[in-house]
């Protein structure tokens, strides 16, 4: 779907989030897909509950979304991508 990851970014970032692991969670394989739901939700500021079903389930796309935050993923995601030189700093987000 547009705007989902392509295969070269997929390759960057699949490694740096955590494998999903234990008895409710789906496998780390899912990683992709959740986190183009994610990135969709944030692309078209709908609420999760709108997310588009290609995705999964709004839910465990968000619970997942939460963990990750919660354990820092994101920050660590970030972080990771400035020292590789794959960001642009420096500038603001246009509104």
């Amino acid at each position: 779907m547009r705007g989902d990851l392509t295969d070269e970014e997929w390759a960057i970032i699949g490694s740096l989030l955590p494998p999903e692991r234990g008895r409710w969670s789906r496998p780390a394989q899912d990683n992709r897909l959740f986190l183009n739901g994610m990135l969709y939700v944030l692309r078209v500021s709908c609420p999760w509950r709108d997310m588009h079903e290609r995705y999964g389930k709004w839910n465990s796309v968000y619970v997942r979304f939460r963990r990750w935050a919660e354990q820092g993923v994101w920050d660590a995601l970030l972080e990771t991508l400035v020292e590789l030189g794959l960001t642009v700093t420096g500038r603001s987000v246009p509104p």
